[in-house]
């Protein structure tokens, strides 16, 4: 009956194609148990396992001759070096043999590979050193990616200087120069100066482009200038003799402000829109209306809608499905969508791994976390701290404070350090246990490690002090929090004005909290964020990493690449996708596999 019901859950509670694509996988189920909640639970030895695709396969390189061989081999081990040493100049120096100059479809092979790796600091170092040198014709087009190059790295004083530079040899503004001014203001957050470059273009030319309208949207929603955003998306919406309409990734870039702004209502009506213009949609737009959907009923209903649009899931998809079924605590689904993930061929990200990982470690299922994180050392995924920081949560919420301790220790054993969220994951643990001893024994094993407290930290400690009806200490904590500039939150508040129990220690701690009458806003004995089944949620740092790995490009461009093909191209803004650095608990809707080049219009 139990399993029967599950396998009929209704689409929006489940995809239907994910429910279908695990009775058909053939795989054999093992080790069913029935959990304490009447829930099915199903561990099977076949999940997670390696597929054809993760399997390393070493590939056959056809060269023209001994001499291309070597040729291509040399470019690559100097490309390493750079890559290993973080500069290139020294390298490129130890490469010319005398007075013999660098062969220019060399460099210009070297400088197309590392703009395509978005490593904006070695293309700008290597345009640097070329200025010098008296072999290398220092053209139009080298001004002009020098000049993007610090646009990305928002080093606007550089830019700035190269454009006076280019003033003085005779070169005329253009959209390229211009553009990559005003991203450069944008990235150094001179939002002000950006939207000044942009405005001036408007009025007195060089012609703002697409990509020009992408990098100031972009640039004017992170500095939290919606109303001006939204007044030149309308702009160029309602603009007849406007060139070219806005393209889908301004639509996403809207989409995102008004997620981020919380007008959830317009970001929906933006996605209409863009039917009805005939915008077309793609797995990056879904992925954006995912992102911004708390319960998993409707991010699943999402998926099922981009499904029937006949498009194709990618990793962002998946992990903002697997995040939403482990939020509700629904762990048997979040490992089915990432199986799901591995038989449609999608390579995993280590933050996939992570949310998979942190679904299991929110209700305490220590065993299925192991399984997790032993699969991400087998598929060559390395863990990094979050990971080891999430298998701390898994035991601290399992109450096992010996296996928690045991791997913690496993963390500086691997080479890793330590940080606040750890010590404080530790603290959170033996708090729920009452244990004010072993709290502060944590708190002072960070001390010692050079560790600063944060914000959670001094909660923590008001938090156990307040299980313990100890005012006096919890004051004292209170104003250490206040001493080390954090600003005490509302449950810090609470914690105090619970304590107070005589009207003296009713006075201070109004006093304290700065108001009169403070109404508690939540239960104060056993103060936590609860999920919908009344367990305890406890925030891991996963949601402070963006959901994409730094992932690289995949075409190959070597050393040979010759001068004729170095077409200086319009850098769409996408190098980062970091259109969510500030809101920790959304993933990031740029898809890798929707990144493009635009031509710049001469």
């Amino acid at each position: 009956m139990e399993a029967a019901a599950i396998g009929s859950q209704s689409p929006l509670s489940f995809p239907s194609s994910l429910c279908k694509a695990k009775v058909s996988s053939g795989l054999s189920i093992c080790n069913v148990k029935i959990k304490i909640n009447c829930r099915l639970e199903v561990v099977c030895r076949g999940m997670l396992a390696t597929r054809k695709f993760m399997q390393r396969k070493k590939k056959e390189e056809v060269f023209k001759d001994a001499a291309d061989e070597a040729e291509q081999k040399n470019w690559r081990r100097m490309m390493r070096e750079i890559e290993e040493a973080g500069s290139a100049v020294s390298i490129l120096k130890t490469e010319r043999s005398g007075k013999e100059t660098l062969p220019r479809d060399v460099i210009l092979g070297t400088l197309v590979r590392f703009k395509q790796l978005k490593k904006w600091n070695i293309v700008s170092e290597i345009l640097e050193w070329l200025r010098t040198q008296h072999w290398w014709d220092f053209t139009e087009m080298d001004f002009l990616m020098l000049v993007t190059a610090y646009g990305k790295l928002g080093d606007f004083s550089r830019a700035e200087r190269v454009l006076k530079y280019m003033n003085k040899k005779g070169y005329q503004p253009s959209v390229i120069s211009q553009t990559g001014l005003m991203e450069a203001y944008g990235r150094g957050k001179q939002y002000h100066k950006a939207e000044a470059v942009f405005r001036r273009m408007q009025t007195s030319g060089p012609e703002p482009s697409p990509v020009t309208y992408q990098i100031i949207l972009k640039s004017l929603v992170e500095g939290d200038k919606y109303k001006e955003a939204e007044a030149i998306f309308e702009d160029l919406l309602n603009e007849k003799r406007a060139s070219f309409k806005p393209d889908q990734k301004m639509f996403h870039m809207m989409i995102y402000m008004y997620k981020k702004s919380g007008d959830y209502a317009q970001a929906r009506k933006l996605f209409a829109q863009m039917s009805e213009r005939g915008i077309p949609l793609s797995t990056v737009t879904f992925n954006s209306l995912m992102s911004f959907e708390t319960d998993y009923k409707e991010v699943s209903s999402i998926y099922d809608q981009m499904q029937r649009a006949g498009l194709k899931p990618d990793v962002v998809s998946y992990s903002l499905l697997i995040k939403a079924y482990g939020k509700a605590r629904r762990e048997e689904e979040a490992l089915a969508v990432f199986e799901e993930m591995l038989d449609a061929g999608i390579r995993p990200t280590r933050k996939s791994y992570n949310i998979l990982l942190d679904a299991f470690a929110i209700s305490g299922l220590v065993e299925e976390a192991n399984t997790v994180f032993k699969a991400m050392r087998r598929h060559r995924v390395e863990p990094d701290l979050c990971s080891y920081t999430t298998m701390v949560l898994a035991y601290v919420n399992a109450s096992d404070m010996n296996g928690a301790e045991k791997f913690f220790r496993r963390i500086k054993d691997d080479g890793l350090k330590p940080n606040v969220v750890v010590y404080g994951t530790l603290m959170k643990g033996y708090s729920k246990l009452n244990n004010v001893e072993k709290v502060m024994r944590v708190y002072e094993r960070m001390r010692i490690q050079g560790v600063e407290p944060n914000q959670t930290i001094y909660t923590t400690i008001m938090d156990v002090h307040g299980r313990n009806s100890d005012f006096g200490n919890a004051v004292i904590w209170f104003k250490e929090m206040e001493a080390h500039g954090y600003p005490p939150d509302q449950k810090a508040k609470n914690i105090l004005l619970s304590l107070a129990k005589t009207p003296e220690e009713q006075q201070e701690a109004n006093e304290l909290v700065g108001n009169g009458a403070i109404q508690l806003e939540v239960k104060l004995d056993n103060e936590e964020v609860d999920g919908a089944d009344g367990h305890e949620v406890t925030q891991t740092d996963s949601g402070n990493h963006h959901l994409l790995d730094d992932t690289r490009t995949r075409n190959h461009v070597n050393g040979r690449t010759r001068a004729g093909n170095y077409a200086f191209d319009e850098e769409e803004d996408d190098d980062d996708d970091d259109y969510e650095e500030e809101d920790d608990e959304d993933f990031n809707f740029a898809s890798f596999k929707d990144k493009r080049e635009l031509n710049f219009a001469s």
